[in-house]
C-alpha cells in the first residue's frame, strides 16, 4: 500500500511525516486473527475485557516500529507499566516545594482574596452554643474568668474563680466535667503531654491548673465515645507545687513531658518536675527557676523620660519546637528568646530583640510603612518545625498584620543550638476589603515578588492585630480587634496548586495564597487545631503538599472559641472548590471560564485529576445542617465527567526523544494530561498504603505470636470503595475516552502520529485500568486474609515463605508477580488450613474467587477440590473402591486444571498419588502438566536441535524437565514395590504387579517424544541398559539413533536392540556405520564390527529385499577386506625392524583407527615396505586392473621371497615362493584380473630354470597350481603357447621344461576327468588336440617321459575311438 505525502510537510520528523495519513487497517480481521506467538509474560486474567483491544493495538503498535525502522518498544506488562507510572507520580508528589523554596528572601503580598465562595480557603462547618449552665456559673463569678479550647479532644473549659469546668462542645447536650477540689483563683490552664512511665497508659493527657497558691497535675484519660467524640475522664493525681507569691499566667509543655511557666512579675522561666515516686532530698513535685538572674540582661531597658518607671519585663508567650528541641518566649518589649532543651538541660543561645528585628528590615528592599515602624510590637510566635522547614524556624506576627519569617542558625557544629536569628521573609497583610484601591474592579490581590511597584505594603486590614496563629502547612487565623468589641477575623492557607507549579513556570508568584473573611460576630477567646497536625511526608521537601493528601487523609479543621460559641472550620481541598465552583454554575459559559481558570492556575494534569475525582463523588460541602457530605447533585458529576473527557488534553510528541533515534517512535509519546491526571488520582488514593508492609508481627507473652494489618481494613474499605467509583466511571465512559476507546478510535486518526500517540494512549490507560483491577482484589484478598486466623495461617509457612510474607509490601502485591505468587501461598495455607479443620474447601474457594479471583481463580477452586478429595481418598482407604474412586475423581480433576498447577502443588500430588500406590495416576498427571507448561513443544525441537545451551528453547525444556524428575521418583517407588512383593500368587496376578503394568503402560504408550528422550536419558544415568532393551516403543530407536552419534556404549546398544528384536539387517547396517565412524576404536574392533556386521546382513529379515541385503553385504565384504588388508600391513610393521622406535607409535596412531584409503594405503605403506602381497590384494579391492602393474608386482613379491629365503636359509626357496603362490591364490580366489596365470606360470618357469633348476621336484610350479584349484585347462592352455612361442628362456632344448610341465599336467587331467561321467579331456575335440599336441612335445622328452607321453596318447586314442 502506498501513501500519498503532501509536497510540504508542517514538521519533519525522524522517519516520518506528521501529516502523513494513516493506512486504512481492518480491524475486525484483526480481532479475529490475534498473532500466533503471545508474551507469555501478560497473564490472561489481567487482560479482562479489553484483551482484543490490547492485540488491535499491539499489532498496529509493531507495525509502525517495522515501517520507521526503529527498535521496538520497551516490552513492560501493563501491570508493570503502571507501577512504574504511579511511582513517577509519587515522586513528583514529593518534590513539592519545601517551605524554603517559596518562603524566600524579600518581602510579599500574593493573595487571592475571591469574592466567590467556591474559591475560598475555608468553609465554615458548624457553631456550637456555650451551655447554658456555663452562662449561669459565668454570672456568678467573682474575680475573674478563663476560657479555652482542647481541639483535639472536642472539648472547651471555662475557668470561673476557682471552678475548672470541661464539656464536649460538640454534644448537644453536653454534661459538665468540673474540677472544684481547690479554694484559689484559677489564673492559667494548660494541657500537655506527660512524662512517659510516671502514669498510668490511660492518661494520655495532663491538665496543669495554675492558681495564687498552687499549680496542679491533674490528670487526663480520653477515648472515643459510642455517639462519636471523646469521652474524657479527669483523674487526680495528688501532684501539685506551691507558687506562692507568682503570678503564673503562661504555661507551656514539651512532648516529652517537661513543664514550663512563667509569672507577671518579671521575664524568669521555670520548670515544673514530677515523678512517680518521693526520692532522697526530692518530693514528687518541684519547681525550677532556669533563669533566676532575670533575663533583662540580654535586653536593655529601653531610654525613658524623667521620672518615668519602666514597666517590668514579663513573658507573654512561650511556644515549643519538639523537633528542634527549642523553646522560644515572646516578652512585653517583643523579645523573642531561644532556650535549647537538648539533653534535658535548658540553655538560653538566642535573644532577638524588637531593635534587632527593626536593623534586619533595613536591609531588605522594603520601602517605608508604617506597618513596620521601629516601635515594632510582636503580637505572636509560631514554631515552625524542622520536618516542615530545614532553614525557617519562626513566624512573628506583628499587631500591624506582618508576618516575619524567621531563620535560626548555629555558630559551629558542636553548638547546642541556634546561636543567631535572622530575618528571611515578610508577608505584608491583605488589601482592606471595606476599602478597595481606586480603579480596582475585583477583589483579586495577585502580586510578583520583589520590590514591585504593585506591593502593597501599606495595608491596615489588620490593625491592630490582637492575636494570631499559624497551623502546618501555612493556615493563618488573624484576629483583628475592632470598636465594636468584635473581632474581625481573616483566614488564609496557601495555593498548593500554584506553588506546585512554580517549578515550571517561575513568573507565578511564588508564595500565593488563598483569603477569607468570615464574619466571626463576637470576640474570639481562643484557636485550636481539632485534626492531627498536617505532614504530607517527612521531610521538607512535598511536606506542605495538600494535593497529595486531600483523598487520603482527613481534611484540616479548626475550631474558634468565642463568647458566644465554638465556631469549626474546614479546609477545602482543591476537589470540593472545583465541585462548589461547578455548584455555583454561572450557566455554560461561567463553567467553561472556571475550567480556564483552573487550567491557567493548576494546569492542565491537575485539572483533569481533579475533574476526574469529583466525578468520582470525591467532592464534600457543608449541607445546610451542617453536615459535611460528598456532593452528588448530578449536575455537578456530569460536568466533571465532561471536563475529563474534553479538557484531557492529548499525547504530544517529545521531540526531544523523537531526535534520538534509539528510541522507539511510541515511547518518544508522552500521554495526555487526562492520564496523568488519572495517575496522579489513584497514587493519591493509595499512597498512604503502597509502600507499607502488609503484616506486621508482634509477640505477646500471654497469646505469643500476633499478627496483625499496618494499615486498617476501614482504610482499605475506603480505598476499595474509591477505586471501584473509578472503575465503573471508566467502564462507563470508555467509549467518550481516547485510549479508552479500543480499535475503533483508530479511525479518527487523521495522520500517522495521530495513529502512533492513540497507540501510545491507549497503552498509557489500559495499564492504569489493569492496575485499578488489581489494587480492587488485592485489598480484597487483604480482607479475606484478616478474616481467616491470619496467626495460624503464618504460623503453618516455612521460615522462607514467612520472612517472605513479612517483606511483602502492598506495591508488591498489587504489581509484581512475586507479590502475586506470594499472595497464591496464601491462598494455599489458607485452603490447607480448612482442609485440614474439616472445613467445606469448595465454599471457601469459592469465597475467595468471587471476592478476589486474581488471586484464587476458578482453576484454584478445581485444585482446590482435587485436594480434597485426594485427602478423603487417604482417609477412605487407597484399596478400597471408595477410596479407587475418589482418586480418579481426583485425578479427573488435576488434568482439568494441568495448566495452572503450580510445581508445588503438581509435587504434593504426585507424592499423594504415590503413597496410595496410584503410580499411573501420578504420572499421567505429571505429563499432563508437562505438556501444557510447553504446548509449543518446543523442548523436543531443542533436543533435536542439539541442545544448545543459549537456545531459549531451553528453559522450556527445563520446565518439562521438573515434571519428569517426578516420574523418575514414582518410577523408583514402583520398582521397589515390585521386588518387595510377589507379581502371581496362586496364578493371579497380585495389585502390585497390575498397578505395576498400568503404570508401564502410560509410560510407553505416551506420545511424548521429550518425555520419553529424557525417560530413556535417566535409564542410561541409572545404567539400567537392560530396560532400554526391553522398551518397546516408537521413539526408542529415534533416540538411541542420536545418542549413537555421540558415545560407542550407546551405538551399541542401538545394535544390540535391533538384534534382540530380529532386525538384523538394521543391526548391520549400526554396525557397519560404528566400523566406520569416528570414534576411538582400535582396528580390531572395527573388523569386529564388520565380521558381526557380515554375519547380520547374510541372515534374511523380514521385509528386507534380497537385493537390498545383498548390497549391504558386499559393501560390508568389501569394507572388511580392507581393514583385513590394513591390519596385514599394521601387524607386518609393527615387527618390521626396519622402523624405528620413534616411527612405530605414529605409524600404529596411523593403522591402529580409522580404515584409510587405498590410496594411502598402497602409496604410504605397502608399496614403501614393499609387502607386494598386499599390493595385490589392494589392487583387487581397489578394482585396479592395470595387467603391468600386476604382472611387476607377482615379480617383485616372487623376487623379495626368493631373496629373503635365501637370506635366512631355509626354507628352499622354491617352497617359500610356491607358499606365496598358493596364498594369494587363495586370498585373489584365483582372480583372473589379480591371479593372471598367463603371466604367473611364465614367471615361475623362468624362476625354476634360472634359480631352482634341479633343487626341487620338477612339477612343483603346476603341483602348486593345481592344488590351489587352476583348471587343468587353462594351465594347458598358458604351457602350449609358451612351447609354441618358443621365447627365452625356453628355447632349444630348454624346451623339454615346458614339455615335462605339458606332459604332467594331461596326465593330472586325463585322469581327473575319467574318474567322472563327464568328458574326456573337456571333449572329443579338445581331447584330440592334446594328442596332437603331445605328439609335438614328445621329441622333446627324454626316453623316460617320451614312452610316458606314448602311452597317454594312445589311452587318449583308445578313448577317442
Amino acid at each position: 500500500m502506498s501513501y500519498a505525502v503532501p509536497q510540504t510537510p508542517q514538521r519533519p520528523l525522524p522517519g516520518a511525516y506528521v501529516q502523513t495519513p494513516a493506512p486504512s487497517f481492518n480491524y475486525q480481521s484483526r480481532l479475529n486473527n490475534p498473532p500466533t506467538f503471545q508474551s507469555s509474560a501478560i497473564p490472561t486474567h489481567q487482560q479482562h475485557g479489553a484483551q482484543g483491544q490490547d492485540q488491535a493495538f499491539t499489532q498496529q503498535r509493531q507495525q509502525v516500529g517495522q515501517q520507521s525502522g526503529r527498535p521496538q518498544p520497551e516490552e513492560l506488562r501493563p501491570i508493570e507499566r503502571a507501577s512504574r507510572t504511579i511511582n513517577q507520580s509519587l515522586k513528583q508528589e514529593l518534590n513539592y516545594p519545601s517551605l524554603d523554596e517559596y518562603v524566600i528572601q524579600g518581602p510579599s503580598t500574593d493573595y487571592d482574596v475571591s469574592s466567590q465562595p467556591a474559591w475560598a480557603p475555608f468553609q465554615k462547618v458548624k457553631s456550637y452554643n456555650i451551655p447554658e449552665v456555663i452562662f449561669t456559673q459565668y454570672n456568678n463569678a467573682q474575680i475573674s474568668t478563663l476560657m479555652g479550647l482542647f481541639a483535639d479532644l472536642n472539648h472547651a473549659w471555662v475557668a470561673i474563680d476557682n471552678a475548672f469546668y470541661l464539656w464536649d462542645y460538640t454534644h448537644p447536650h453536653p454534661d459538665l466535667i468540673g474540677f472544684e477540689e481547690q479554694p484559689n483563683n484559677i489564673t492559667a490552664v494548660r494541657l500537655v503531654t506527660p512524662r512517659p512511665g510516671v502514669f498510668l497508659p490511660s492518661i494520655t493527657r495532663l491538665l496543669v491548673i495554675a492558681t495564687t497558691l498552687d499549680i496542679i497535675l491533674v490528670g487526663v484519660a480520653s477515648q472515643a465515645a459510642p455517639g462519636g467524640g471523646q469521652s474524657v475522664t479527669l483523674f487526680s493525681t495528688r501532684l501539685s507545687i506551691s507558687i506562692k507569691g507568682l503570678h503564673v499566667d503562661v504555661i507551656e509543655g514539651s512532648a516529652t513531658g517537661r513543664i514550663f511557666f512563667t509569672e507577671t512579675g518579671n521575664d524568669d522561666v521555670y520548670e515544673l518536675t514530677y515523678q512517680q515516686e518521693e526520692r532522697w532530698f526530692q518530693s514528687r513535685c518541684a519547681r525550677i527557676n532556669h533563669t533566676s538572674k532575670g533575663l533583662t540582661a540580654f535586653n536593655p531597658v529601653p531610654m525613658l523620660g524623667f521620672g518615668q518607671k519602666p514597666q517590668p519585663e514579663r513573658v507573654i508567650q512561650m511556644a515549643m519546637d519538639d523537633t528542634r528541641g527549642l523553646l522560644y518566649t515572646l516578652s512585653s518589649r517583643s523579645t523573642i528568646r531561644v532556650f535549647s532543651l537538648r539533653s534535658n538541660g535548658f540553655a538560653l543561645t538566642v535573644a532577638k530583640t524588637a531593635h534587632s528585628i527593626t536593623t534586619d528590615l533595613q536591609h531588605t528592599q522594603i520601602n517605608n510603612t508604617d506597618l513596620l515602624s521601629p516601635n515594632l510590637s510582636i503580637i505572636s510566635i509560631t514554631p515552625i518545625t524542622s520536618q516542615e522547614s530545614s532553614k525557617l524556624h519562626l513566624m512573628v506576627t506583628t499587631t500591624t498584620g506582618c508576618r516575619m519569617f524567621m531563620s535560626a542558625a548555629a555558630s559551629t557544629f558542636y553548638s547546642i543550638g541556634p546561636t543567631s536569628m535572622v530575618l528571611q521573609h515578610i508577608k505584608f497583610p491583605p488589601i482592606d476589603p471595606s476599602r478597595p484601591p481606586s480603579g480596582q474592579q475585583s477583589s483579586i490581590q495577585m502580586v510578583s515578588y520583589g520590590n514591585n511597584p504593585a506591593l502593597n505594603s501599606t495595608s491596615k486590614a489588620l490593625v491592630p492585630t490582637r492575636r494570631a496563629v499559624r497551623y502546618a502547612p501555612g493556615y493563618f487565623f488573624c484576629l483583628v480587634r475592632k470598636n465594636e468589641g468584635n473581632d474581625l477575623l481573616f483566614l488564609s492557607a496557601p495555593d498548593t496548586g500554584r506553588i506546585a507549579r512554580g517549578r515550571e513556570n517561575p513568573s507565578l508568584p511564588k508564595y500565593p495564597e488563598l483569603g477569607l473573611w468570615p464574619l466571626l460576630g463576637s470576640r474570639a477567646e481562643d484557636i485550636g487545631l481539632v485534626s492531627p497536625a498536617f505532614e504530607a511526608s517527612k521531610t521538607p521537601a512535598g511536606f506542605g503538599n495538600e494535593l497529595a493528601v486531600q483523598y487520603d487523609s482527613p481534611t484540616s479543621e479548626v475550631a474558634i472559641l468565642t463568647n458566644t460559641g465554638v465556631h469549626t472550620y474546614r479546609r477545602r481541598r482543591l476537589v470540593d472548590m472545583f465541585a462548589s465552583a461547578i455548584k455555583v454554575g454561572g450557566g455554560d459559559e461561567g463553567l467553561e471560564g472556571e475550567i480556564k481558570r483552573f487550567i491557567r492556575f493548576y494546569g492542565p494534569s491537575e485539572t483533569a485529576s481533579t475533574a476526574l475525582a469529583v466525578a468520582c463523588g470525591q467532592g464534600l460541602d457543608v449541607t445546610s445542617d451542617s453536615r459535611v457530605a460528598r456532593i452528588t447533585d448530578p449536575i455537578v458529576l456530569e460536568f466533571a465527567r465532561k471536563a475529563f473527557i474534553e479538557h484531557g488534553g492529548k499525547p504530544h510528541f517529545n521531540e526531544n526523544q523523537m531526535m534520538d533515534q534509539s528510541v522507539p517512535t511510541i515511547d518518544a509519546i508522552r500521554p495526555s494530561p487526562r492520564h496523568e491526571g488519572l495517575a496522579l488520582y489513584i497514587a493519591r488514593l493509595i499512597r498512604s498504603i503502597w509502600s507499607k508492609a502488609v503484616v506486621q508481627e508482634s509477640m505477646s507473652p500471654v497469646t505469643g505470636l500476633i499478627v496483625n494489618p499496618t494499615v486498617s481494613m476501614g482504610k482499605l474499605q475506603t480505598i476499595s470503595q474509591d477505586l471501584l467509583s473509578l472503575k465503573e466511571f471508566l467502564e462507563s465512559n470508555k467509549s467518550f475516552i481516547d485510549g479508552l476507546a479500543g480499535p475503533d478510535a483508530l479511525g479518527r486518526a487523521s495522520t500517522k502520529q495521530d495513529e502512533i500517540s492513540l497507540q501510545a494512549e491507549h497503552r498509557a490507560l489500559h495499564s492504569l485500568v489493569v492496575l485499578v483491577e488489581n489494587i480492587i482484589e488485592g485489598i480484597a484478598f487483604i480482607q479475606v486474609l484478616f478474616e481467616e486466623q491470619i496467626t495460624e495461617i503464618m504460623s503453618s509457612l516455612s521460615n522462607e515463605t514467612r520472612q517472605q510474607v513479612r517483606n511483602l509490601t502492598y506495591e508488591g502485591l498489587f504489581s509484581t508477580a512475586s507479590g502475586k505468587d506470594m499472595a497464591k501461598e496464601l491462598v494455599k495455607a489458607i485452603v490447607n488450613r480448612n482442609i485440614a479443620n474439616g472445613s467445606n474447601v469448595e465454599t471457601v474457594a469459592e469465597a475467595l474467587r468471587r471476592r478476589c479471583g486474581t488471586f484464587c481463580s476458578a482453576e484454584d477452586v478445581i485444585i482446590f477440590k482435587a485436594q480434597e478429595l485426594l485427602k478423603r481418598s487417604s482417609e477412605a482407604g487407597s484399596e478400597s473402591e471408595s477410596g479407587r474412586n475418589l482418586l480418579n475423581e481426583g485425578l479427573r480433576l488435576f488434568k482439568q486444571v494441568a495448566g495452572s498447577l503450580t510445581m508445588e502443588q503438581l509435587q504434593w500430588a504426585v507424592r499423594n498419588f504415590t503413597s496410595m500406590q496410584f503410580y499411573a495416576g501420578a504420572i499421567q498427571l505429571a505429563l499432563d502438566v508437562a505438556k501444557e507448561s510447553d504446548r509449543g513443544n518446543r523442548a523436543l525441537a531443542w533436543i533435536q536441535e542439539g541442545r544448545q545451551a543459549q537456545d531459549p528453547r531451553a528453559t522450556a525444556f527445563n520446565s518439562r524437565k521438573r515434571c519428569y524428575n517426578l516420574i523418575h521418583e514414582v518410577i523408583m517407588n514402583l520398582d521397589e514395590a515390585s521386588t518387595q512383593a510377589p507379581s502371581m500368587i496362586d496364578g493371579q496376578y497380585t495389585v502390585t504387579a497390575r498397578r505395576r503394568t498400568e503404570a508401564y503402560d502410560v509410560i510407553e504408550t505416551s506420545e511424548d517424544e521429550a518425555f520419553q528422550t529424557d525417560l530413556y536419558d535417566w535409564y542410561l544415568s541409572q545404567g539400567r541398559t537392560d530396560r532400554l532393551l526391553e522398551i518397546h516403543s516408537p521413539y526408542i530407536v529415534t533416540y538411541l539413533q542420536r545418542k549413537a552419534q555421540d558415545d560407542i556404549a550407546n551405538a551399541d546398544l542401538l545394535w544390540r536392540y535391533h538384534s534382540q528384536n530380529g532386525q538384523n539387517h538394521e543391526a548391520a547396517r549400526v554396525q557397519l556405520d560404528l566400523a566406520q565412524s569416528g570414534f576411538p576404536l582400535t582396528l580390531d574392533q572395527r573388523i569386529e564390527y564388520l565380521g558381526r556386521a557380515k554375519a547380520n546382513a547374510s541372515t534374511s529379515t523380514l521385509g528386507v529385499a534380497r537385493q537390498t541385503r545383498h548390497q549391504l553385504l558386499r559393501s560390508i565384504s568389501d569394507l572388511l577386506d580392507v581393514a583385513n588388508i590394513q591390519s596385514d600391513v599394521l601387524q607386518r610393521l609393527r615387527v618390521d625392524p626396519r622402523i624405528s622406535a620413534e616411527r612405530r607409535p605414529q605409524i600404529e596412531k596411523e593403522l591402529n583407527g580409522t580404515m584409510l584409503p587405498f590410496d594411502v594405503l598402497y602409496n604410504q605403506y605397502a608399496d614403501q615396505a614393499g609387502f607386494f602381497d598386499l599390493c595385490l590384494l589392494i589392487y583387487q579391492a581397489a578394482d585396479h586392473r592395470n595387467p603391468t602393474d600386476i604382472r611387476n608386482t607377482w615379480q617383485n613379491l616372487l623376487d623379495r621371497k626368493h631373496d629373503d629365503t635365501v637370506e635366512r636359509g631355509e626354507p628352499q626357496p622354491f617352497e617359500a615362493v610356491s607358499e606365496a603362490v598358493r596364498s594369494m591364490g587363495i586370498r585373489l580366489n584365483l582372480s583372473e584380473t589379480m591371479f593372471p596365470i598367463n603371466d604367473l606360470i611364465p614367471i615361475l618357469e623362468r624362476y625354476s630354470v634360472e634359480f631352482q633348476n634341479g633343487v626341487g621336484p620338477e612339477t612343483w610350479i603346476m603341483d602348486t597350481m593345481i592344488d590351489i584349484g587352476v583348471p587343468f585347462e587353462s594351465l594347458y592352455s598358458v604351457l602350449e603357447g609358451m612351447f609354441y612361442n618358443d621365447e627365452a628362456p625356453f628355447q632349444g632344448k630348454n624346451r623339454r621344461y615346458i614339455a615335462k610341465d605339458i606332459l604332467y599336467v594331461v596326465q593330472k587331467w586325463f585322469q581327473d576327468s575319467s574318474r567322472g561321467t563327464g568328458k574326456i579331456l573337456g571333449g572329443e575335440s579338445n581331447a584330440a588336440a592334446i594328442s596332437a599336441t603331445l605328439q609335438m612335445v614328445q621329441p622333446t622328452l627324454d626316453a623316460r617321459r617320451a614312452e610316458e607321453c606314448q602311452t597317454l596318447r594312445m589311452r587318449i586314442e583308445h578313448v577317442l575311438r
